[in-house]
């Protein structure tokens, strides 16, 4: 079993929509989306949801009124101001450290298991598809991540499917780092901008720390051809290997309001592109 895994140093680069194209093309494989705080796969795969998990990460506190004798100590301990006046704990506040339940003196708080978000195992018209959502200011995305790619590896062995393609966070913070855990080949996604360039270096420097395959693909290349010949000597340079570049198309923007990919939208010369690049993935 083989994982692939698109990713990008900055948002808005056109990584989903390349994984959609993907996702079209690939045979035997499970999908999954590991974008967990802002996830967008779905929107395009329209998935049947057949199983939803809870996810629980931080625990959470809760006070038993019965025992509480309002001595204070829960809130002159407490260093992220969850505790108000009336010895309330603010939820949004709290980041489940466990101090108050630590130094009350009658045991009037406990600390919960508090659900962070969920995990759904759908059906696409693509296969299968593994995808979940983080609640607002919840943390733990990395966690999160993790347990997206465990399920959708779980899926893959049950139905004998050869591939796990995954669309990852952009950035290069705790849940890129765990969907680079493990995958056979990174597919990193930049643009011809000044701040592309940057985060394409931080994404490979990520990559790389992990020994991490990594091919290059430049998105919207002719938008501004200059920094695209500074990307292309930059991977040429330091050994990148340059998968692909594909051109500002406006058909990409028709496809998505009418929710298919790519491929499926038209036979035009983006989508041929985006052909040759999966066939190069599959060679790599």
């Amino acid at each position: 079993m083989k994982q692939v895994l698109v990713i990008s140093g900055k948002g808005g680069t056109g990584k989903t929509t390349l994984v959609a194209g993907f996702a079209s093309l690939a045979e035997n494989a499970v999908i999954a989306d590991c974008d967990v705080d802002a996830p967008d796969l779905h929107i395009i795969l329209q998935p049947r949801i057949q199983r939803e998990i809870p996810f629980y990460a931080l625990k959470a506190p809760v006070k038993d009124e019965s025992r509480c004798v309002e001595c204070g100590r829960c809130r002159d301990v407490c260093r992220f101001n969850a505790i108000d006046e009336g010895f309330n704990i603010i939820d949004l506040r709290c980041e489940g450290c466990g101090a108050c339940a630590f130094i009350c003196p009658t045991d009037a708080i406990e600390m919960i298991d508090r659900e962070a978000g969920r995990i759904y195992i759908s059906r696409t018209r693509f296969g299968p598809f593994v995808h979940a959502q983080l609640k607002i200011g919840e943390e733990a995305s990395g966690k999160l991540v993790t347990e997206v790619k465990r399920k959708a590896k779980e899926l893959a062995e049950r139905e004998k499917r050869e591939l796990i393609l995954i669309d990852g966070s952009p950035g290069i913070g705790c849940p890129v780092i765990a969907s680079l855990s493990g995958v056979d080949l990174a597919l990193i996604v930049t643009e011809p901008t000044v701040s592309g360039i940057h985060d394409l270096e931080r994404i490979l420097g990520v990559a790389e720390h992990f020994k991490i395959k990594t091919s290059v693909c430049i998105n919207k290349f002719d938008i501004n051809e200059e920094k695209t010949n500074e990307i292309e000597t930059f991977c040429n340079e330091n050994g990148i290997h340059l998968l692909g570049k594909i051109p500002y198309d406006s058909s990409i923007t028709r496809a998505m309001i009418e929710l298919k990919t790519a491929i499926e939208f038209s036979s035009s010369q983006t989508s041929e592109r985006v052909k040759k690049i999966w066939s190069e993935i599959i060679k790599r």
